[in-house]
């Protein structure tokens, strides 16, 4: 008999196996013992406590323990401590579910442990997760790397570099420099949860998500990485080229170029020097339009003043060279004016603003104020020099009606129509044109009262001075007089159409949501605070971590560093917000 066949029948005999080489040691302990079911066997006098064994032509070297398979070129099988190390083409596999592959392997069948090396890969249905190392605890059916991971999906590539795998949930939980990468968008975040199932990811920290058409930036949101959608609800922000949306919470599509928001909305216009301010907002990017309501304003911010307009819906079109904002439902408008002067303001059930024309159409129902003059008609249009961002010119169309208080009754002027002129945002010069009607205190210099002038004309012009009429012009007066006060009727003392609503003037920017009650706000839920799993690596001193002598890994390796970045969360869901 030959040495070789010798020793290989000496060796079959010593361990109590069959000739096909398939061995299995079992003793008297609860621990399954590994099996190796196939791949050619030797022992090596400078490995006593190993049995190697190699690929021969049937295959690989195949081993099992407890549902995991393990396939690779070569393996030294401490039996004593069921205990694997694996050399080339490693691949170990749990079920359909997880399959490891690398250069390198070792598995723990006492402690159902498992550690890979060297061009590592894991797959799962729907994922694959490449790395240096991996570490993979079937007890907890878990998988964790710390050395920079790549996991790729049918839609995106997630890179971080501490990752762990939850096999059960199938959900991936990355922590330090998180970025997902698209063909069309690039997502960033410092701690993030993928479920690879489904394709969502959950944000957690500072994160964004870059594209060629817009930005979002949030603190805690979820994106499917799939169907390209998201909910963002931790000062969330979405940046849409000239255009930026602020929400308590934003819901974002991509592929439609859509954002809607909920709650302490603002939207900037970064070219026209505007904010618009609500509490729910649909941004369309393509269709440049913004729509927006509860308690809604858009404030046009101007050099020297600022323009704001209210409405129960705003709703704002067009590129920002011919921006159009179309106020609906009790539209409301104020212009503070500069110090020392009075404001500006009216009301109207719909308002229309073309900021590249410079008008402002109110339409039905309208009534403004400038000043100490309370003007009403059938539409009032105010228009602004384009320039200087001032008022420029008053007009109001149809039952033109000008009213200004005296401390004895009220000045008035009627008429078929009004073209008024501002200097430095104040009217100086009003023109009230056909069939025009006026009762105007006159008074002296001393601003004693001369007398009550009642006349009739076809077209009236009037001066002011701070506001107030200092002068009246007739054109084709018809005859009329100045009254004694005591020879003018107090029933003949009023115009016909008159109406004075003065208590309705809005005095400061407050006033524009005068009488209106406040919005009942959502609570915003719906993105839960990210669950601690606790630590991958139980918290033990070294002299109780348990490796096998034969083990590349040394205690340090199997512990917690200091200096890996920890899971965050916070202990109070800031995200809800009181009953308003």
């Amino acid at each position: 008999m030959k040495i070789s066949k010798f020793i290989v029948l000496l060796i079959c005999l010593v361990l109590g196996e069959t000739s096909h080489a398939q061995v299995k040691i079992i003793d008297s302990t609860k621990t399954t013992k590994v099996s190796v079911q196939s791949g050619y066997f030797e022992k090596k006098p400078e490995f006593p406590d190993a049995v190697i064994y190699t690929r021969d032509e049937a295959g690989q070297v195949y081993i099992v323990h407890e549902g995991v398979e393990m396939w690779c070129d070569q393996a030294f099988v401490y039996f004593k401590d069921n205990f694997v190390k694996a050399y080339g083409n490693v691949r170990i596999s749990q079920g359909d579910t997880v399959s490891m592959q690398s250069n390198y392997g070792e598995y723990n069948g006492n402690t159902s442990f498992a550690f890979a090396a060297g061009n590592v890969l894991l797959t799962e249905p729907k994922t694959t997760l490449q790395t240096d190392t991996l570490y993979f605890d079937r007890i907890k059916q878990q998988a964790y790397y710390r050395s920079g991971g790549t996991v790729r999906d049918t839609a995106s590539t997630l890179t971080s570099r501490i990752g762990r795998y939850f096999a059960e949930s199938k959900k991936y939980q990355f922590l330090s420099n998180v970025v997902i990468k698209n063909p069309k968008y690039t997502v960033y975040s410092p701690q993030l949860d993928f479920y690879s199932e489904s394709g969502g990811a959950y944000l957690y920290g500072e994160s964004k998500i870059e594209s060629e058409t817009s930005t979002v930036y949030c603190e805690r949101g979820f994106y499917n990485t799939r169907s390209n959608t998201g909910y963002f609800v931790k000062n969330s922000r979405v940046d849409y080229n000239n255009r930026i949306l602020y929400g308590d919470s934003i819901y974002f599509d991509r592929a439609k170029g859509f954002a809607s928001a909920t709650n302490n909305i603002k939207v900037l216009d970064t070219l026209n020097k505007s904010i618009i301010r609500g509490h729910y907002a649909e941004v369309f990017r393509d269709q440049d339009s913004v729509f927006i309501t509860k308690r809604a304003v858009a404030v046009s911010l101007q050099e020297n003043d600022s323009v704001y307009v209210h409405a129960d819906t705003l709703r704002v079109t067009g590129k920002p060279e011919n921006r159009i904002i179309k106020g609906f439902y009790q539209a409301r408008m104020f212009k503070q004016g500069l110090d020392g002067e009075q404001p500006t303001s009216g009301k109207c059930d719909s308002i229309y603003v073309n900021e590249k024309l410079g008008i402002t159409k109110m339409l039905r129902n309208p009534i403004l104020w400038s000043g100490e003059n309370q003007m009403t008609g059938d539409t009032i249009h105010l228009l602004n020099n384009t320039v200087t961002d001032q008022l420029d010119t008053l007009k109001v169309f149809n039952n033109a009606f000008l009213v200004q208080k005296d401390s004895l009754g009220y000045n008035q002027v009627k008429g078929e129509r009004l073209i008024g002129l501002f200097t430095n945002n104040q009217l100086d010069t009003v023109n009230i044109i056909k069939n025009t009607q006026v009762i105007y205190y006159s008074r002296n210099d001393k601003n004693e009262l001369v007398g009550i002038n009642n006349t009739v004309s076809s077209s009236i012009q009037l001066y002011l001075e701070n506001q107030k009429i200092i002068g009246i012009r007739f054109l084709k007066k018809v005859p009329g007089k100045v009254y004694p006060p005591s020879q003018f009727p107090e029933n003949t003392r009023l115009l016909p159409g008159f109406i004075w609503r003065g208590d309705e003037r809005l005095m400061s920017k407050q006033d524009l949501f005068k009488g209106k009650p406040a919005p009942v706000l959502p609570k915003i839920r719906g993105i839960p605070l990210p669950k601690d799993e606790g630590s991958f690596f139980e918290e033990v001193r070294d002299e109780d971590i348990k490796i096998p002598e034969y083990s590349k890994l040394k205690p340090k390796d199997l512990q917690n560093r200091e200096d890996d970045p920890k899971f965050q969360t916070e202990p109070v869901d800031s995200t809800e917000i009181k009953d308003q």
